[in-house]
């Protein structure tokens, strides 16, 4: 585990981490759109505010191409047109919501100063949400960064059954077409294992994550 000052750097978890499971990598820096971004593309998030953390878990979890286990209450509820979708209307409105206490939890990682962060990062042009819409309202949704063909998602929220999930479909679906390549959901928890998501090594998430970044796509 390495201190950061201000200085724009990481460590390389290849070497900083090797052999540790945990992916502690480093403690300090800011919350800046410069080193959000060089977070990213160096296979690192960060976890907490207070002290800043960054972390590069191994394994890690991601959701492969076509990996989505679409229950069929939820296919059905798609079919029938239940849910319409949007993608960057109400960023601000999706993370504070994601942010929000919910069934479950008192608490949440997502502080004011990763609100404020995040939305600099969106107003640049790397921090993305997609709304999940029902009968004129937002009742899901989830947001997280691209760099290349690298999406990170970040949370998500639900105020209606299924919601989430849709939203998370949608986002999947759209990023696929767009020629995505490496979708990152961070660590592997039983919400996203229900879903299909999946886990590898870091070793190999670092290698398609360099094989991601290569690519030029919009979201």
């Amino acid at each position: 585990m390495r201190l950061l000052n201000r200085d724009l750097w990481f460590p390389d978890p290849r070497t900083a981490l090797r052999g540790e499971c945990n992916g502690l990598l480093a403690i300090g820096g800011d919350l800046s759109v410069e080193r959000l971004l060089l977070a990213y593309r160096t296979g690192v998030f960060p976890w907490s505010a207070d002290p800043i953390t960054w972390w590069s878990p191994d394994p890690r979890a991601i959701f492969e191409r076509d990996g989505f286990h679409l229950s069929r209450s939820l296919a059905k509820e798609l079919r029938r047109g239940a849910f319409s979708f949007t993608r960057d209307e109400r960023f601000e409105e999706v993370i504070r919501a994601c942010a929000a206490p919910a069934e479950g939890r008192t608490e949440s990682w997502i502080s004011p100063e990763f609100i404020r962060s995040y939305v600099a990062l969106h107003k640049a042009g790397h921090a993305h949400s997609v709304e999940c819409w029902q009968e004129g309202r937002v009742v899901g949704g989830i947001y997280g960064v691209a760099v290349g063909g690298f999406f990170a998602g970040e949370s998500m929220f639900h105020h209606a059954d299924n919601a989430s999930k849709a939203a998370l479909h949608h986002l999947l679906e759209h990023l696929w077409s767009r020629g995505f390549a490496l979708f990152d959901t961070q660590v592997l928890n039983p919400a996203t294992a229900k879903l299909g998501a999946t886990e590898i090594s870091r070793e190999e998430y670092l290698r398609r994550l360099k094989q991601a970044l290569q690519l030029k796509c919009a979201f």
